[in-house]
């Protein structure tokens, strides 16, 4: 039986620019999806895979700038592998344009399949590329495998971009994918990009998810599939972990201070702080200085422990006490001022969020403004 062995991944995205985050943390996303190059060429080294087949959106947009492509393509100069580039609906084909230009200064090892033509990937297996011409087509960019010709008993491997049809209502997305295409098309493995997380479709289809994860709601690292393609069988798919940095969003309930460090230390043992990404909510009930002290945390330790940090503490409401509101040392109109933003906070009226909000700002003031004249 013929076999075949192949790293499937997708949606590198190279030169994403990141521009909701800080000058120094879109760099490094940045420049972790060009590393993410190398991880994947030591995960072809170790499972002894010829090949590395990438399903679409290698750069994120059809101009990605000089340095990012010879800086893809030197890396994967490096790797005993061939390297199989296919454009997807970020990086889609047009005359003349990016893969012309890729195409003409690529090393042998690097192949760009930017027609729906198959190739040989090596004696006995073959790829079926489904390249996209354009960022949104209302056919499926798979149907010509259908008739695409090999040799009687080679391995046929798909390689596509776009969505399988249930992910969708009918009309309302682009680039659609059938579910048994791979079976209508007499494919033993259908490698397939633009879903950005790991997921099998069937036994022979899979979305090998991005290399490296970039956004928010998806907890688990990027990865790629190690791909043992057989002639006629199921195929034998693992998922193997590539990703550097960790994009978390948690929601902690805490009354104090410790609560929040106790959650922290959990986050550390899941990954390096280094390297996550927290989009955080809190909620709860502290008094006023112990939001303070949450605040000051968070702001003083924990975002500079992160590589990044998005914070709402909108739903940790503060409930100060008597001897709170005792600490705020002021006299006259300030002392008035903190008494009634009190009352309100406590009554639960439609402005107590905001009298609340009030009260904390004064107590923060008053305390710093303390601390300066005693040092």
């Amino acid at each position: 039986m013929a076999t075949c062995k192949i790293i499937h991944t997708a949606d590198w995205q190279l030169g994403k620019p990141f521009g909701r985050f800080p000058a120094e943390v879109s760099a490094a996303l940045s420049e972790a999806r060009l590393d993410a190059i190398d991880r994947l060429s030591a995960v072809a080294s170790d499972q002894g895979a010829s090949h590395v087949v990438v399903a679409g959106d290698v750069f994120d947009n059809v101009d990605p700038g000089d340095r990012i492509v010879m800086q893809a393509l030197s890396r994967m100069d490096r790797a005993n592998v061939t390297w199989w580039l296919m454009p997807g609906n970020h990086d889609h084909a047009r005359p003349g344009g990016l893969w012309s230009r890729v195409r003409r200064v690529a090393p042998a090892r690097v192949r760009v399949v930017d027609t729906p033509e198959a190739v040989e990937l090596e004696s006995n297996a073959w790829l079926l590329p489904a390249p996209l011409e354009h960022r949104k087509t209302a056919s499926d960019p798979t149907a010509a495998m259908v008739d695409m010709p090999t040799p009687p008993g080679a391995i046929r491997i798909g390689l596509a971009h776009g969505s399988i049809t249930e992910f969708g209502a009918a009309g309302e997305s682009a680039n659609l994918i059938p579910p048994d295409r791979a079976k209508s098309a007499g494919l033993d493995y259908l490698a397939l990009g633009d879903w950005h997380g790991y997921l099998t479709v069937g036994d022979r289809t899979a979305y090998s998810g991005t290399p490296e994860t970039d956004r928010f709601g998806r907890d688990e690292p990027g990865s790629c599939i190690s791909v043992e393609v057989r002639q006629g069988d199921v195929p034998t798919l693992e998922r193997v972990d590539t990703g550097r940095y960790r994009w978390f969003s948690r929601r902690w309930e805490v009354s104090g201070v410790e609560d929040l460090r106790r959650k922290v230390e959990d986050l550390r043992s899941d990954a390096r702080l280094s390297d996550v990404l927290l989009s955080l909510k809190l909620s709860g009930v502290a008094n006023l200085a112990e939001r303070v002290a949450i605040s000051s945390e968070l702001d003083d330790k924990v975002a500079h422990e992160l590589r990044h940090l998005d914070v709402d503490t909108s739903g940790l409401v503060a409930r100060p006490r008597p001897e709170d509101v005792a600490r705020i040392d002021v006299q006259g109109a300030l002392a008035a001022a903190a008494v009634s933003l009190q009352a309100r906070a406590e009554a639960g009226g439609p402005d107590a969020g905001v009298a609340a909000a009030a009260l904390e700002r004064l107590y923060v003031e008053v305390m710093r403004r303390g601390a300066e004249v005693v040092a």
